[in-house]
């Protein structure tokens, strides 16, 4: 058990300390079309929305980031805090250790907050018998969801993550079935890691009750880096596998383009600003998330965590003002020119599509 409350505070360590991300900015690939005659006033500009049946001051959330030691709980209170105030969601960590009962109090530390948009967290490959590990249950998916009494439970594709971390988990087959199966006890959505969704997937998995889908890709966090430095203290072979997968996957601004559905998008990935969320959301997004952005700020406090989101909110603001956008509605009809190696993913895979 000790195992995973050490991982867990390993990836937060990593993630505030060392590089885990490709470098290349995708999102910057992204050119929103200015409108140098507005006809909008700043002051009535609305961000809100709904996202999953939920209202949102505006279309972000805070994607999961930790949970399962002792560690954890001050970040997600600082969080949780911050996001009920500003009224946008919140991902939790892996809840493994919650439904192992590792660690619990970590999580349940949001769950009285009034966070407006909860959403909780199982990795697929738990879903499935693994070396030596049972599946999770039923029951563990709904103990999941009342732990913290999240209004989603997000599955989460989290293999390339455990191809290279030395205890990771890597049977995959059963999981299609498995999310089917969970969606039928509790709201699920699903959300990739960091590597993207590609269309052919989304077709799979859009068609057995999931409620929407966070495409999470490439341009942001690698937990094929994260998982690098962790093997790097001893394994040689595991250390090689995160060097050589750091940049793997598909760009999220690729993965939305192609992203063909009428279920919620969340466009994770890479999501650094508010000008990001904007042109997420001229991409197709219901809403963006991001997790770096305010991982220092919330080992700080939630004061630094609110200005953080107060930051990016005046961000998005000034990118519908720029756009003669009122609404987020408006926004979403904005136009934008991709350009670099965005484009150059997205005429690649048009060859093959």
């Amino acid at each position: 058990m000790a195992l995973i409350e050490g991982r867990k505070a390993d990836h937060i360590n990593i993630c505030l300390n060392e590089r885990t991300e490709p470098g290349h900015d995708y999102w910057n690939d992204v050119k929103i079309i200015h409108e140098a005659l507005p006809e909008v006033d700043y002051d009535d500009i609305d961000t809100s929305c709904v996202v999953l049946g939920k209202k949102l001051e505006f279309p972000f959330m805070v994607t999961a980031i930790t949970g399962g030691f002792e560690g954890a709980r001050n970040v997600n209170r600082n969080i949780a805090e911050a996001c009920a105030e500003l009224g946008v969601g919140m991902g939790i960590g892996s809840q493994r250790a919650g439904i192992e009962g590792v660690e619990t109090e970590s999580y349940r530390i949001i769950k009285d907050a009034g966070v407006p948009l909860v959403i909780g967290n199982v990795g697929a490959p738990q879903l499935i018998p693994q070396k030596g590990k049972r599946a999770f249950t039923s029951e563990d998916i709904v103990a999941a969801k009342e732990l913290i009494d999240a209004d989603y439970v997000a599955i989460h594709l989290n293999f390339l993550q455990e191809v290279v971390q030395p205890e990771g988990d890597k049977n995959g087959r059963g999981c299609l079935d498995a999310i089917r199966d969970a969606a039928r006890d509790v709201p699920v959505i699903v959300k990739e890691t960091g590597a993207g969704i590609s269309r052919d997937t989304i077709r799979r998995i859009e068609g057995i009750g999931i409620r929407g889908i966070d495409l999470a890709g490439m341009g942001g966090t690698s937990f094929s880096a994260v998982e690098l430095y962790r093997a790097r203290n001893g394994d040689p072979v595991k250390a090689r596998l995160g060097e050589t997968f750091f940049d793997w996957g598909i760009p999220t601004p690729v993965s939305l383009y192609f992203a063909d559905t009428t279920l919620p998008l969340i466009a994770s990935g890479g999501v650094r600003t508010g000008l990001d969320v904007a042109r997420a959301i001229v991409m197709g997004a219901s809403m963006a998330g991001a997790a770096v952005p305010v991982l220092e700020a919330a080992t700080e406090s939630a004061d630094a965590v609110k200005q953080v989101l107060m930051t990016i909110k005046e961000e998005l603001k000034a990118a519908m003002m720029l756009t003669g956008s009122p609404d987020i509605k408006s926004l979403s009809r904005a136009k934008a020119v991709i350009i670099g190696e965005t484009q150059q993913w997205i005429g690649g895979m048009k060859e093959w599509m």
